[in-house]
């Protein structure tokens, strides 16, 4: 045997032990042999460097340095889900499901692992690379760190698709949380708050050795791919499992929600005999066919439900009330607490949310008060032990002007906040304003985090977002920690944010209500700035779910003579401030007004596909068929209640070559 046919043996074996180890959870050899035949590999390949494979089990030891983790786009969007807390909610949950789809829905109980999520990439059985979830549109490569994880598998095993995506959840297990607590403690560090957090932070470290020492897992619980030849769910987990991929057995495939509260009953008094933390379940409707069917909301799928368990909550005492403003001049209140450990972190600070609150709780400084973790994630007041109050204590009055610029606040009728109206001249507005449009989802700048656009703001090199364009590298040098190199990378930055498209600039521009969502929309509908500046409130409120408080809010923005010279200079500049006419010279008004529902499986476009059509050419796609809708676009194994439902209501059904036919 010679040296390459020694390697590529020791490679296989090595890939099969692994399998038996992590996948099915039986060795055949012991630790030291798996050890001694990597030594061996690990020798061969330092000798013979020609045969270099990036997924040689050796590469798990780390070794190699990112600096910074580049950007890339999600070959499938990494949704958020909806969250529930009550019997009652899962129950309202099926009710919804039941209305949009026919026939018996089964479902998939996971637990939810408190860890990071995580998008691995696979083509021809071989890891190609691994990303952060990030926005859930687009996240951070983190391959070679995540290629150290010895639960990821390199190369799989059996009959896999081609290529495909899973998602999973990068844990630290309670009890190599321990142990490196131990050793932090014993070398005189601090130890880590939670297994969650330190899991999250190994992932961004830039040498991968140190990542290798660390005892990471990743655990599975979606698959994605154009050719899974599956139809539910479990399947799915089940045949991952076989490819090599750590999917955890307490997984169930159930009957209904009863089964599901059982499920859910259960691993919230066992939560703590497992090997990792869990902050809940998620629910899934098994059958993919119907997930297709259920679709997705802005944010979430339809067809899956987080329940998260109770929030843990603990006493502790009101030391102060402050106030913050944000960059709409909302004014937050902030309760200063001392210091309490709150589901594995120190909880110090937590939002009162505005004047009614306060009144409502009665709050006070100087209270004792139970503070819990909503979803465990955000800390959140409940109530006041009035058993503890100084009887000497006074009542909270709000304050009546900025903290910051000493502007009398406004409150309008039926508004939650008071409002610093300063909106020109209060720092905390112009600099958050300006953080907003450099952020992630809008214009993605390199280089210029919240404390730099601080620094540039109160250096007066800026005071509103259209002057980052005029930014020069010898400016931004004598400002803290900023280096040649960095300083670069910024007017790099600013450069290469003229790419970015109008949507995302529109929402940048931090017009109040106007989200990711909405931003899409008005984009789309008017295609450039000067459009949408021209139209007015009443045309506004007639674009697809677009309310009179959104039309208020963007009317109101471009009446201003300051906002319009501010997007005069973006124009100046080459920032994109309308759709290239190229991107829509195949859109239409053909179906303009009109309403459809997609039920079924088609055979020569895909749903989304289908949806984009509708789309592109002036309809609108709703989910479940009312009195609005125009058109049912059916397809096989459609259900028979959306039928009926169309045929009750005199729907017209078209087959998807009619739809198509009607295109053209």
């Amino acid at each position: 045997m010679n040296i390459e046919e020694r390697i590529k043996q020791l490679r296989e074996e090595l890939h099969q032990h692994n399998y038996n180890y992590y996948a099915l959870d039986k060795p055949v050899i012991s630790d030291y042999e798996f050890d001694m035949m990597l030594k061996e590999l690990q020798e061969l390949e330092n000798k013979h460097p020609e045969f270099f494979d990036a997924n040689s089990p050796t590469q798990r030891v780390g070794g190699t340095v990112t600096k910074n983790f580049k950007t890339v786009v999600h070959d499938y969007p990494m949704f958020s889900l909806a969250n529930s807390y009550s019997k009652e909610e899962l129950e309202d949950w099926e009710k919804r499901i039941k209305k949009l789809v026919d026939g018996k829905v089964e479902y998939v109980c996971e637990l939810k692992y408190d860890g990071a999520s995580i998008s691995l990439s696979y083509e021809n059985g071989q890891f190609q690379k691994a990303v952060t979830r990030g926005d859930g549109v687009k996240g951070d490569d983190i391959t070679n760190n995540v290629k150290t994880i010895p639960t990821v598998p390199l190369h799989l095993k059996g009959d896999f698709p081609e290529k495909f995506v899973v998602s999973g959840e990068i844990v630290l297990p309670y009890e190599g949380f321990v142990k490196m607590n131990a050793e932090r403690v014993e070398a005189g560090e601090e130890p880590y708050s939670n297994p969650r957090n330190t899991a999250a932070g190994s992932l961004k470290l830039q040498d991968s050795a140190e990542v290798a020492k660390r005892p990471l897992d990743c655990l599975i619980y979606n698959v994605k791919g154009e050719s899974l030849n599956s139809k539910t769910q479990f399947e799915n987990l089940e045949n991952a499992r076989n490819w090599g991929f750590r999917v955890p057995k307490e997984t169930k495939l159930v009957n209904n929600i009863e089964e599901v509260l059982n499920y859910v009953n259960y691993w919230e008094q066992h939560r703590h005999d497992l090997l990792y933390e869990i902050d809940g379940v998620v629910i899934k409707v098994n059958n993919l066919h119907q997930q297709d069917e259920l679709g997705y909301t802005a944010k979430s799928p339809r067809w899956a439900m987080a329940y998260k368990f109770k929030a843990e909550r603990e006493p502790t005492k009101l030391l102060k009330i402050t106030y913050q403003v944000g960059r709409t001049g909302a004014i937050t209140p902030v309760a200063n607490l001392e210091p309490v450990q709150l589901a594995g972190t120190i909880v110090k600070r937590a939002s009162l949310h505005n004047a009614d609150q306060i009144e409502k709780l009665d709050i006070r400084e100087g209270d004792t008060v139970f503070v819990e973790k909503g979803g465990e994630i955000i800390p959140k007041i409940i109530r006041v032990d009035f058993t503890k109050r100084d009887p000497e204590t006074k009542k909270t009055e709000y304050i009546t002007h900025c903290p910051e610029c000493g502007t009398e606040l406004v409150r309008k009728e039926g508004e939650a906040h008071h409002y610093c109206p300063n909106y020109y001249g209060c720092l905390p507005q112009v600099v958050g304003r300006i953080q907003h449009f450099v952020s992630r989802k809008a214009l993605d700048i390199e280089g210029l985090g919240g404390e730099t656009v601080t620094l540039l703001v109160k250096a007066g090199l800026i005071v509103n977002y259209a002057d980052l364009h005029e930014l020069k590298k010898e400016q931004l040098l004598p400002l803290e920690r900023m280096a040649s190199k960095s300083a670069e990378n910024v007017i790099s930055g600013i450069q290469k944010s003229k790419e970015i498209p109008f949507e995302r600039v529109l929402f940048g521009l931090g017009i109040r209500y106007v989200g990711e969502t909405v931003a899409k929309k008005l984009a789309r509908h008017y295609k450039s700035i000067d459009a949408l500046a021209a139209a007015s409130e009443e045309a506004l409120i007639n674009v697809d779910e677009i309310g009179e408080r959104i039309a208020q809010s963007v009317t109101e923005f471009f009446a201003s003579e300051e906002n319009q010279k501010i997007i005069q200079r973006l124009k100046d500049y080459g920032v994109q401030l309308e759709i290239p006419k190229e991107d829509f010279a195949d859109h239409t008004d053909i179906l303009k007004g009109n309403s459809f529902v997609i039920s079924g499986v088609f055979s020569k476009v895909s749903r989304n596909d289908l949806k984009k059509l509708i789309e592109d050419n002036g309809g609108k796609v709703s989910s479940s068929i009312s009195s609005k809708t125009n058109y049912l676009v059916a397809g096989e194994n459609m259900g028979p209640s959306k039928l009926a439902k169309a045929e009750q209501l005199s729907t017209k059904i078209l087959s998807e070559d009619e739809f198509l036919e009607m295109l053209n």
